[in-house]
């Protein structure tokens, strides 16, 4: 500081820029004796800018811009002039540079006309937020998708790809091993040679993490993180691993460590490895040994509910001798304590107010990897930090409630002078018209309210993947959310919409009838069924076709006949012809056919090649010598935006519930070309939607999911 101050006082630093300059380089050489020549090359002293040079060095920019400036005269972008000016004068004067340039361009272009000062017309409105960019536009595979700004649910339009908003600079993160640059992070007598210990080991690599607790399943939220640890490690060159938090034995069981990882991979990430805080709980223990001998830790008998909330009542067991602590610590380990009679906690106070955070508490419960090894737990708030140093973690990137944390991150690593990694924090990503807490879809489970985990109406990896959602469009969904700091709280309309253009270019076309309707052609033009080959993609026709048959008697949707003709509409009725889809043939009604009740049951029709038939209004599709099979239709799962919010749901979430979230169609048909199907494979059935084949499938019976229509519902908007 007073190195700094003596610059400042002898006016030999003058400028912001100059004072940005010189911090930048206090910081980058935090524990080093400074080189005052080297030191003042770096921040521009006795570096003095002639008017002269300013001068030449606009004249030389505008000849550079001669030719767009005369074209686009003043609508040019004179910020252009100015920081190509600057770049080259770093430290001339800002103002004194404007005035040249303004100088300048006046002498060229002359005073302003009536032309110049027209309005340039508006371009799209572009959003804005924190520290990360997203853009609006459609999704593509892998680099070339594109991201969007949010805004009030909204997207905004910047095209950039989620490994662009990533790459190297564009958040502002840390250089591996250069940790100490970062705003807050706490520099001791050891961290530069941890650094070199870590970049040694690491080789100046990214490494991110992705750390769940094993103890419930995967939700849209998390695919944020996945996308942001993975994706962050793959734009820069660097790993990412997959570490569970199984540091709580009573909520976590087998099934959510295979379906976590199942769905990390599905999203199309490979963990550099797959690492368990278990792992290392020897390794914890020593280290929490190692704290008590410090004076940093001591044995507590607070109960829970004394240390919780705002302003605690102080430990009346802080300042207790190491040697006792250490000794009950033992009897800690060795299960002499009763669950709740005793922690080890931390000496500090964290961002929020909250005091010596607990690092060890008892609980006799068998862990699932360690057996009944231990009967104490490390804590999030120990455990967290010390892991992703063991791993020589790089950026630790948490969601934005562990802020209040990163004070006890630093603190712990330094406090056993050990590597400290940089946490970073974002935003979280909520969805409107769901809930995703643990404990809510358990009580939806229970209520019978959904099926389990894996309803295609909640929005859980696992249920997003059952209903049909490809993972290409949850990743590109998140790339539109872009990295924020805010937290981003979207409508579902905006995924089902990155839904429906990674569907379109991957789901093979196929018919199917949900209502089904007889029709019998009394004219058909063959002896025996016909075969008629209908594109994989009609738009892309190299893509390939699969046969359908078509026969006397086919299947049409019951919507698409009216016996009477309202105005506009154009599919089959009595005197109103109807092209079938794919087929090359044109119908018309002859012979109406109903039930006792009145009910049409079956049409009779005669067809017409529809090269040589009157061009008919619409074509409908239809199937021939069909499939059985049964359709699910889901729709929102609640009826309010925000069911948790008791101002707009009084009664609770589970009063909110939208009775008709899932409707069966038993007896729907589809043609054949599905027969081979897998579950999880998708189709679009022509005119109706995305769908995807279900689990609960078996043969002579297939079951189909709908993923989204074909078109955005505009109620939903």
């Amino acid at each position: 500081l007073a190195f700094l101050v003596g610059y400042i006082a002898r006016r030999e630093i003058l400028t912001d820029l100059q004072l940005s300059a010189a911090l930048e380089y206090v910081r980058s050489h935090p524990l080093e004796p400074l080189d005052a020549a080297d030191f003042e090359r770096a921040c521009g002293v006795g570096g003095c800018v002639t008017p002269e040079q300013i001068e030449e060095a606009v004249e030389a920019v505008i000849g550079e811009h001669r030719a767009e400036l005369l074209a686009e005269r003043y609508r040019f972008n004179m910020g252009l002039l100015m920081g190509e000016a600057r770049n080259r004068l770093r430290w001339a004067d800002g103002k004194t540079v404007k005035n040249e340039v303004d100088l300048q361009v006046l002498h060229l272009l002359g005073p302003k006309t009536e032309a110049d000062l027209e309005k340039k017309p508006k371009a799209r409105r572009r959003g804005r937020l924190g520290t990360g960019m997203a853009a609006k536009a459609r999704p593509a595979p892998a680099e070339k998708q594109k991201a969007a700004v949010v805004e009030n649910g909204e997207v905004g339009t910047e095209t950039r790809s989620l490994l662009e908003q990533l790459r190297g600079e564009a958040l502002k993160f840390h250089k591996p091993g250069e940790n100490y640059k970062t705003e807050g992070y706490v520099v001791t007598p050891n961290t530069m040679a941890l650094l070199k210990e870590h970049l040694a080991i690491t080789g100046g690599q990214v490494r991110t993490r992705f750390p769940p607790e094993p103890n419930g399943i995967l939700h849209i939220g998390h695919a944020k993180a996945i996308n942001f640890n993975f994706g962050y490690a793959k734009a820069n060159g660097g790993v990412c691993f997959l570490r569970y938090d199984d540091t709580n034995p009573e909520k976590e069981e087998e099934k959510y460590f295979t379906a976590i990882r199942e769905m990390v991979e599905w999203l199309g990430y490979q963990p550099y490895a797959v690492t368990h805080a278990s792992d290392y709980f020897d390794q914890l223990y020593t280290w929490a040994l190692e704290l008590i001998r410090r004076g940093q830790a001591y044995v507590c008998h607070q109960k829970v509910e004394e240390i919780k909330g705002h302003n605690p009542p102080p430990s009346p067991w802080r300042d207790r001798p190491v040697e006792e602590s250490l000794l009950l610590f033992e009897d800690m380990r060795k299960g002499k304590f009763g669950e709740g009679e005793a922690t080890l906690r931390m000496k500090l106070v964290m961002e929020d107010g909250k005091m010596d955070p607990v690092a060890y508490r008892v609980k006799f419960t068998p862990h699932h990897r360690t057996g009944d090894k231990w009967c104490i737990y490390p804590t999030y708030d120990y455990t967290h930090c010390l892991c992703d140093s063991i791993e020589h973690i790089t950026h630790s990137l948490c969601t934005k409630e562990f802020q209040a944390r990163r004070s006890s991150y630093f603190w712990l690593c330094n406090a056993l002078d050990v590597y400290c990694p940089v946490q970073w924090e974002y935003g979280r990503l909520n969805l409107l018209y769901t809930v995703v807490s643990k404990r809510k879809i358990i009580r939806l489970v229970e209520t019978g309210a959904v099926r389990d985990w894996d309803d295609p109406r909640l929005f859980t990896l696992t249920a997003l993947r059952r209903r049909g959602f490809p993972p290409e469009a949850i990743n590109n969904f998140c790339a539109r959310v872009g990295v924020t700091v805010a937290q981003a709280t979207m409508e579902p309309h905006l995924l089902e919409a990155c839904a429906r253009e990674v569907l379109n270019e991957q789901a093979p076309r196929a018919m199917a009838v949900l209502e089904p309707l007889k029709v019998t052609i009394t004219n058909f033009p063959a002896p025996k069924a016909l075969e008629v080959l209908v594109p994989n993609f009609p738009a892309d026709e190299s893509r390939g076709f699969h046969k359908v048959p078509f026969q006397p008697t086919i299947y049409i949707e019951e919507t698409d006949f009216r016996e009477e003709v309202d105005k506009g509409y154009k599919r089959l009725a009595p005197g109103q012809l109807v092209g079938l889809r794919h087929a090359g043939y044109v119908i018309a009604v002859q012979n109406v056919i109903k039930d006792a009740s009145g009910r049409v049951i079956e049409l009779e029709v005669t067809c017409t090649k529809s090269d040589v038939a009157e061009k008919p209004k619409a074509f409908i599709h239809w199937v021939s010598e069909p499939l059985a099979c049964e359709v699910r239709l889901y729709e929102r799962l609640f009826l309010h935006k925000n069911p948790e919010d008791p101002s707009e749901v009084p009664g609770g979430f589970l009063s909110d519930l939208n009775p008709d979230s899932l409707r069966v169609v038993r007896n729907a048909l589809v043609d054949s070309s599905v027969l081979s199907a897998r579950p999880f494979d998708k189709f679009q059935f022509e005119r109706l939607g995305y769908f995807s084949v279900d689990p609960d499938s078996e043969e002579g019976k297939m079951v189909f999911n709908r993923t989204v229509t074909l078109k955005e519902d505009p109620g939903k908007a």
